[in-house]
C-alpha cells in the first residue's frame, strides 16, 4: 500500500528545507502523539537518547509516553544543514516533570526522507538540563509557535 506524500519533498532547497523543519517543530508542539507518527515512514527508524525505536507505531508509542512525563512542552528548531533528501537540525524544548522541575533540553538530529517525504530516519542526540521557571524563554500558549516569537539563534541558545 502506496503511503501518502508530505510535502514538501525531497530534494531540498533552502526554502523547503526551511518548510520541513517549521513543519515538524509545529507537529510536535501540537503533542498528539497519532497526527507527528503519521509524518514518518511505517518503517521508520530511530535512535532517540538511548532508545531504539522501529516502525510507526514504536514511534506513537514513544511519542505518547514523551509527553505524558514532559508536561507544558515547547520546542524550537532550526536548520543546520540539509543535502538531497537530508537535513539536520538543533533544538531547543522546555518542560517540566510532575513535581514542576523545570527543564531545557537542546539537542541535535539528523533526518533521512523518502521519495514521497514521510521521515524515514531520525538520529537525535539530547541534554537536559535543570532550569529555574523563572529562567524559561518560551511563553507563548501551548501549541504552534507564534511566527513572531524569537527562534533559537535570536534568544541566544
Amino acid at each position: 500500500m502506496s503511503e501518502e506524500k508530505r510535502l514538501p519533498l525531497p530534494p531540498f532547497t533552502l526554502e523547503t528545507a526551511i518548510q520541513k523543519v517549521r513543519g515538524a517543530e509545529d507537529g510536535w508542539n501540537s503533542r498528539d502523539a497519532a497526527k507527528v507518527a503519521l509524518a514518518y515512514t511505517q518503517d521508520t527508524y530511530w535512535r532517540n537518547r538511548s532508545e531504539f525505536i522501529e516502525g510507526r507505531a514504536q514511534a506513537q508509542a514513544f511519542l505518547e509516553r514523551k509527553w505524558r512525563k514532559e508536561l507544558d512542552y515547547r520546542l524550537i528548531k532550526e536548520l543546520w544543514a540539509f543535502a538531497d533528501n537530508r537535513i539536520a537540525v538543533r533544538y531547543a524544548y522546555e518542560w517540566h516533570d510532575d513535581s514542576g522541575n523545570w527543564f531545557r533540553s537542546y539537542g541535535n538530529e539528523n533526518w533521512e526522507f523518502a521519495a514521497n517525504g514521510l521521515m524515514q530516519r531520525r538520529f537525535a542526540c539530547i541534554n537536559d538540563l535543570p532550569i529555574a521557571e523563572s529562567e524559561r524563554k518560551y511563553h507563548w500558549p501551548l501549541g504552534r509557535r507564534p511566527d513572531d516569537h524569537p527562534g533559537l539563534s535570536d534568544l541566544g541558545l
